[in-house]
């Protein structure tokens, strides 16, 4: 990487007017097609599970299921930014509807939140800064962490901040801080009906998921959704934010503070969906959308303003000292 690059550098820096155009062509097609194949293996997995129920067939239902829902969420984060569709109204109900709200997550409130996250990355104010801030850790405590990811502990403690930021008790939040919020007079009656108001869309689109399922007679396949939710989930979002920015530089600088990662098929179906893993190309230029993501770290590579991606593998040995 070029070290004499400025710290704040800008599209403008390496990117000329016609390069930036080419790059941040948005593709309602694209969108689609992301949308299409992610809830199409959604569907493959409940119908594997129909026609061929078996432990080993759960267990591999699980797995694929917990990275279709980080790819919901990465289509959510897509539709954030703007760049999932065309046009503003689909990028916000697509998303919200489609990706989102399956994974008890709005649109409206992960933006307003995330970019505080690209304009604060890994420095004070950054709202994700505790999910990587304990590292580098002891590899029997980022084991730790892993387990409590399986055996589900992490989800439940989620699902149950997760009502609490709905009811308006703590400050909403993707990372792990628990921030209370004042009372300011809210009686019991007044957080319940704000938590039904904003859970009521997830509430809808799994009653009508479950409904259909229990039409079909095959109401128990249900159940891989909330598994994978609460285990596998859990683990490709942590190994995802750990390859983002944990063990990076504290600073300003996007190419210290922020880390693209390599990414095979496995890692495609699992902590890197929607091409996610080109972080660094991701906060150069968040108006990029996600399919032309590898074809700007091609030319960025080219130039010499990124370094080489080291695998999730590599970026789990970062993180974890033998101590």
């Amino acid at each position: 990487m070029n070290t004499a690059l400025p710290s704040r550098l800008r599209p403008s820096d390496v990117l000329s007017r016609e390069e930036i155009a080419q790059f941040t062509a948005r593709s309602d097609l694209a969108g689609w097609s992301a949308l299409g194949f992610t809830w199409g293996v959604i569907a493959l997995c409940f119908a594997a599970l129909i026609w061929f129920p078996h432990p080993l067939t759960y267990l591999l239902v699980v797995v694929v299921l917990g990275g279709r829902q980080l790819a919901l969420a990465i289509l959510l984060h897509e539709g954030a930014h703007g760049t999932l569709f065309k046009t503003r109204w689909l990028n916000n109900h697509a998303a919200d509807w489609l990706a989102g709200r399956w994974i008890w997550v709005d649109v409206a409130r992960y933006r307003e939140h995330h970019l505080k996250h690209h304009a604060h990355t890994n420095q004070a104010g950054d709202p994700d800064l505790s999910l990587v801030k304990p590292f580098p850790a002891s590899r029997s405590s980022v084991r730790r962490k892993f387990l409590r990811d399986l055996s589900g502990l992490s989800g439940l403690r989620r699902i149950v901040g997760q009502v609490l930021m709905d009811m308006g008790v703590l400050q909403w939040t993707v990372a792990a801080d628990i921030v209370k919020l004042p009372r300011d007079g809210r009686r019991w009656h007044d957080y319940a009906a704000e938590g039904l108001r904003r859970m009521s869309g997830f509430i809808v689109l799994h009653a009508l998921l479950a409904t259909a399922l229990a039409l079909s007679g095959h109401l128990w396949v249900y159940s891989a959704w909330w598994v994978a939710y609460l285990t596998t989930f859990g683990v490709f979002m942590r190994l995802r934010s750990m390859a983002e920015h944990a063990c990076t530089e504290r600073s300003g600088n996007m190419l210290r503070n922020t880390r693209s990662t390599r990414a095979g098929f496995l890692a495609r179906m699992t902590v890197a969906p929607i091409r996610v893993n080109f972080h660094i190309e991701h906060h150069f230029m968040a108006s990029v959308p996600y399919f032309r993501l590898p074809k700007l770290h091609k030319v960025l590579r080219e130039r010499g303003i990124v370094p080489p991606s080291p695998s999730y593998w590599d970026v789990l040995k970062m993180v974890s000292s033998p101590r």
